[in-house]
């Protein structure tokens, strides 16, 4: 394992170890101190059963993994999480982005559509990352590798994903891809 950076992006396929990665960097960081924290913004929303399954292995699974990490969750309004959550010993893992742009771009049910629009939210969550007294793991997919998919919205939004992994690879000092379980480093130094 590497010293944690103040602030990583760690993408990777479906299935690639990217949330097992943020998880070992907040067993590294929790074990380094008994007054240092770990919080967890999950940012998918249940929408069908075979989702609200998933999400419930990704508890149990965390909570047998990293028993420290505290869970919260925040769908769309993650600038405002981050702040409310970040200290000097508080390790945020954000999992993940790529649910977040889909809470964004289509809004569950009667969950109406936040007032200030997407690209402001990305300025104020690089502002954000910036500021926070604390170190930041995000993690998000990379869907853009393989053929342009077939209609309209899919390829929308492969490339707004594509947008915001840039601006959160520009704004963070370490970028990691993991591929196979394996950590590839992007961006930044790894010991």
């Amino acid at each position: 394992m590497h010293m944690l950076a103040r602030s990583e992006l760690i993408l990777g396929g479906q299935r690639s170890g990217k949330s097992r990665r943020a998880e070992d960097l907040a067993i590294q960081w929790l074990a380094a101190s008994p007054q240092r924290h770990a919080v967890l913004v999950a940012t998918a929303h249940v929408g069908d059963d075979e989702m609200q399954q998933r999400i419930v292995q990704h508890q149990l699974d965390r909570a047998q993994r990293v028993p420290r990490l505290v869970a919260v969750e925040e769908s769309l309004y993650l600038p405002a999480a981050l702040k409310l959550h970040s200290t000097s010993n508080t390790l945020l893992v954000v999992d993940c982005l790529t649910l977040w742009l889909v809470n964004w771009l289509m809004p569950p049910p009667g969950v109406p559509a936040p007032a200030q629009g997407f690209q402001h939210t990305v300025e104020q969550l690089v502002h954000t990352l910036h500021s926070l007294p604390g170190p930041v793991v995000l993690v998000s997919n990379e869907i853009g590798l393989g053929v342009v998919p077939m209609g309209k919205e899919v390829r929308h939004y492969v490339d707004e994903l594509g947008r915001l992994n840039q601006a959160m690879a520009d704004a963070c000092e370490r970028v990691t891809l993991m591929v196979a379980g394996q950590a590839v480093p992007v961006k930044g130094t790894s010991q």
